[in-house]
């Protein structure tokens, strides 16, 4: 029985890894979880200065998960290779790195800083963060944004290059095929859904950046329809995510079309998620004769 995959040339032992900014950088859940068991462990967004992110409350709870505003906050590249990067190569699992930036500029930096170094297996880019130069739009809400900065990172990269979906767009397949012709290596998707919550005992947002972002189970079935479409558009590794809790969640999302899965919001609640959901597959594959999750990818048509 074989649960690896492959992205790009880089060979994960199974297929969970887990969602950017919702596992820290592996540190946090050290003591919980065995990360040599993780397919890979994706870090929290790295800035190339550091991020002092929103003002707070920054994260709510909603029927079916939950809102968060955080800003992507985080301490810049610099303290990110010296503490972080050097405690996940004490472990036996790849290295996904989630970059964010205000412009195209500063993602390039951050790229180019991080190209470099033998632990970082693949790039994963956050392009829900906002274009400054655009008025704060999105790059990834775009397609000729998308396509642009796809473009200018692949002709610095030198690790494969994984663009990270915003679900926030019309079509998917559209902003697909924009990133995909900008040199994508792969892709990842869904980021999170724009929602809001208001509390009505304080009759005020109950974020102070008045929106957030909504993940968890609420948003699987659209995450899974959205990968569907994107695996059937394109023809390049997909990283699913949105409401993962389990196996059957992460199966549901292999049978879509993606080569692997990222646990998110799971993490919260219940902090060995990332390791029931990869015996669980084991399990499925034992019960049901599968050799190779190849067998099962994708077979929904």
């Amino acid at each position: 029985m074989d649960t690896s995959v492959n992205i790009c040339g880089v060979e994960m032992k199974n297929p969970v890894t887990v969602a950017s900014g919702t596992f820290g950088s592996g540190m946090e859940y050290g003591e919980f979880v065995d990360l040599s068991r993780l397919g890979a462990v994706t870090t929290k967004g790295v800035a190339i200065t550091p991020w002092e992110g929103n003002p707070t409350p920054r994260v709510a709870e909603v029927y079916g998960g939950m809102l968060n505003a955080i800003g992507l906050q985080n301490p810049g590249v610099d303290t990110f290779i010296d503490r972080d990067l050097k405690f996940l190569e004490k472990y036996d699992t790849k290295v996904i790195v989630n970059v964010c930036g205000h412009s195209i500029k500063e993602y390039e930096e951050c790229v180019e800083r991080l190209s470099d170094i033998e632990s970082v297996d693949l790039l994963e880019i956050n392009v829900s963060c906002p274009n400054v130069k655009e008025g704060g739009i999105a790059f990834g809400t775009r397609p000729e944004s998308l396509n642009e900065i796809t473009k200018a990172l692949k002709a610095k990269a030198k690790k494969p290059l994984i663009m990270k979906l915003s679900p926030n767009v019309t079509d998917i397949t559209e902003m697909a095929r924009a990133a995909v012709d900008g040199g994508a290596d792969a892709l990842s998707l869904i980021n999170t859904i724009t929602g809001m919550k208001i509390d009505i005992n304080r009759r005020t947002f109950a974020l102070a950046n008045k929106t957030g972002g909504l993940s968890g189970p609420a948003v699987r079935p659209v995450a899974v329809r959205m990968v569907y479409q994107v695996a059937n558009a394109v023809d390049v590794p997909i990283i699913g995510m949105g409401g993962i809790r389990t196996a059957e969640d992460a199966l549901e999302f292999i049978m879509a079309g993606a080569t692997a899965v990222s646990v998110g919001t799971s993490n919260f609640n219940n902090p060995t998620a990332t390791i029931e959901i990869i015996d669980g597959i084991e399990d499925f594959m034992r019960k049901n004769g599968i050799n190779s999750l190849d067998e099962i990818r994708g077979c929904v048509k």
